[in-house]
């Protein structure tokens, strides 16, 4: 559930930031500016940093890409009583609903990764919407409101028409959450609108989930991955010219309960949080190959999650497993700057 409206409350919009900077590449030297700009978006903070030699440009390119992201956030958020999301919910059981060229790109990425991974990703687990994980506030459904609601998650009545652009909810009560799937699209859309701006080095942060191109001060973006049980504790930093860092975890959202962490990634087999890894980083140049599998490892498990990145050409990740030790596959190790802290509780 990507755009939990109380979140937005607790972040501090940065003001835009220009730095001047020197880039020395053997005897030729480069004035660049760096513009970076944060903004609340989909429930999170998005923050973005631009490099180029004009500042009129980076500036553009930044108040174009946050403008396309949030359109299209408006669109595809649940929350949203007017988003096309919303009203496919609405019209569930009844009718299908026509959408735009983007929302059926996204769902039909959505169906690929549900198909790929077994239903382990599953963006009708939106029927669960007992479930809340404020931690001042959380509300756990009963083991009948669970069973109740179960019948309605399943990705495969949600019928897709791609000729006609439609998306029909087969049965009444069902409710799709894009949270899983939307927000990387999200991400990419703004970065190719930094791209029509000519802006080669940028890099944009949603929430941890992360995309770069280019260099950051004449060197490669560096991005720490934190411990997934101590926050101010880096698992490692992987540095990258271009491509994406993704990130599902255990510790976003959660409470206690008797002891037992309940968090807010959902396993749609059984309408209660996976119980699975603590934390999935995946890195691929193409965000397609990314997103939605962090959340499918979640649900399936280390064993599957090894599999998925091993047989998958160009996918490197890491897998912190639920007793808190660390997997990284041959092409992470390739990418970390220092090697991974100690695991553990």
């Amino acid at each position: 559930m990507p755009y939990p409206k109380r979140l937005l409350s607790v972040f501090v919009v940065a003001l835009p930031v220009f730095v001047t900077v020197l880039i020395r590449s053997g005897d030729v030297a480069a004035e660049l500016r760096q513009y970076a700009d944060s903004r609340p978006l989909m429930g999170t903070l998005v923050s973005m940093t631009v490099e180029g030699p004009r500042r009129e440009v980076l500036e553009q390119g930044v108040n174009d890409a946050y403008r396309e992201m949030s359109r299209l956030s408006d669109m595809m958020n649940h929350y949203n009583p007017d988003s096309m999301v919303s009203r496919i919910n609405l019209q569930a059981g009844a009718q299908p609903v026509t959408v735009s060229r983007e929302l059926m790109e996204v769902l039909v990425m959505a169906r690929r990764v549900s198909e790929r991974s077994d239903g382990a990703f599953d963006i009708t687990v939106g029927s669960l919407k007992l479930w809340r994980f404020d931690p001042d506030n959380p509300v756990m459904p009963s083991p009948d409101e669970i069973r109740q609601a179960l019948p309605l998650v399943n990705f495969r009545h949600v019928i897709l028409n791609e000729k006609k652009r439609t998306v029909l909810l087969k049965q009444h009560g069902m409710r799709l959450d894009l949270g899983g799937i939307a927000k990387l699209y999200i991400l990419d859309a703004g970065m190719q609108a930094l791209k029509q701006h000519g802006i080669v080095h940028a890099m944009i942060n949603g929430g941890g989930d992360v995309a770069v191109m280019g260099s950051h001060q004449g060197r490669p973006w560096r991005i720490g991955i934190r411990h997934p049980r101590r926050g101010d504790v880096l698992l490692g930093t992987v540095e990258l010219t271009q491509g994406w860092v993704v990130t599902s975890g255990d510790y976003e959202r959660y409470f206690f309960r008797d002891g037992k962490r309940y968090h807010h990634i959902l396993d749609p087999r059984t309408g209660y949080p996976t119980e699975g890894p603590q934390q999935v980083t995946l890195v691929a140049n193409d965000f397609e190959q990314v997103n939605g599998y962090t959340l499918a490892i979640m649900v399936r498990g280390t064993a599957w999650g090894r599999a998925l990145i091993s047989q998958t050409p160009g996918l490197s990740g890491l897998i912190v497993d639920q007793a808190g030790q660390l997997w990284s596959s041959p092409g992470m190790e390739k990418l970390w700057l220092a090697a991974p802290t100690a695991q553990g509780q």
